[in-house]
């Protein structure tokens, strides 16, 4: 079947020339319109009633592009709107920057479009400016994408390690590991009786009720690369405490474990793109818990552990199913390759 050169990107598309102008008219600006946007300006002009903002920036290499539960255009989206979320602000606008290959599919490229639009609107913020970039073909896996974020700081919310004590408790607002293996079994081509399912999901909603609904929240954060493992022992090191958590307390979803197992991973390991761990005082644990399972991102919250006093330098440990007790260390290196 031959294919028609005005179906996929060419070089010439990040020329300045007429096929940019058409690029971001006809494909980009229709999908997120909005006064800011609209205005085509070198930077976008925001009005922000406060002072004290949070800002910060991510890329996504996601491949296979399209997966169960998203796809590299939510995944963009929601990545940096948690980002924002566990740092105590509420998502107010994002940029959006491509870099596309030369060949790449018009109609795959606006089913990416859609989906971020969607997932922008679902979660109440706006695109307001960008950037768009062609390359060679061969030079960027089909599309990459940037997308960085600003954040109104959430009145009288103050984050941190510094507030983190003995006795606090550690939550978890679901299952773990579930994007990452989601990514890994559709690489592989592995068929499970129930399909696996990314939790790719915007989690500004569920951590502003958290925070708006209880003070005893003291630091939060997206276990993404380097799974729960990277995350807890971040925060032993940060904060200079020793964390111990329960094996059986931490909701795993059993086809998830199995493909782990199959493919010789450590689930603690693998990155989520829809979960947040809260590090709260011992007498509010039980409120923000019961806060979370009201949440539809987090009916499958668990309570995992608690902060503890090293008994020599600050660890994460363990304790297993059995009743055997190991260290969660850190990865060495990359064992998942681009999943987010």
């Amino acid at each position: 079947m031959k294919t028609d050169k005005n179906d996929r990107i060419l070089l010439a598309h990040g020329g300045g020339g007429q096929l940019s102008d058409e690029l971001i008219r006809h494909h980009i600006l229709p999908r997120f319109d909005n006064n800011t946007l609209a205005e085509l300006t070198d930077s976008a002009n925001l009005e922000l009633d406060s002072k004290s903002i949070c800002f910060t920036t991510d890329s996504y290499v996601v491949k296979p592009l399209f997966f169960n539960g998203g796809d590299i255009g939510k995944l963009a989206v929601c990545g940096t709107i948690n980002d924002l979320a566990v740092a105590g602000s509420k998502p107010v606008a994002l940029s959006l920057s491509l870099i596309i290959e030369e060949g790449f599919e018009f109609k795959l490229l606006d089913k990416i479009l859609d989906s971020i639009s969607q997932t922008a609107r679902d979660n109440n913020v706006n695109i307001v400016t960008g950037d768009t970039k062609t390359v060679e073909a061969g030079a960027a896996d089909k599309i990459f994408i940037n997308t960085a974020g600003i954040g109104v700081k959430l009145d009288g919310i103050d984050l941190g390690f510094k507030k983190i004590k003995a006795g606090d408790k550690i939550l978890i607002n679901g299952t773990i590991g579930d994007h990452g293996m989601t990514i890994m079994s559709q690489r592989k081509d592995i068929k499970f009786q129930s399909q696996l399912k990314s939790d790719c999901a915007g989690l500004a909603d569920l951590i502003t009720k958290l925070l708006e609904g209880s003070n005893g929240v003291k630091f939060m954060r997206d276990p993404t690369r380097g799974g729960l493992a990277v995350t807890l022992n971040d925060i032993a090191r940060q904060a200079g405490l020793s964390i111990e958590i329960n094996q059986a307390d931490i909701p795993i979803n059993p086809n998830v474990q199995t493909a782990a197992d199959m493919l010789g991973f450590d689930v603690l390991d693998i990155a989520n793109e829809g979960k947040v761990v809260a590090i709260l005082s011992a007498e509010s644990a039980d409120q923000c818990l019961n806060i979370c399972r009201k949440h539809p991102l987090g009916k499958e919250a668990k309570i995992i552990g608690e902060i503890v006093k090293p008994k020599n330098v600050p660890i994460v440990e363990m304790t297993t199913i059995i009743g055997g007790k190991r260290i969660v260390h850190i990865p060495y290196g990359r064992q998942l390759p681009r999943i987010c």
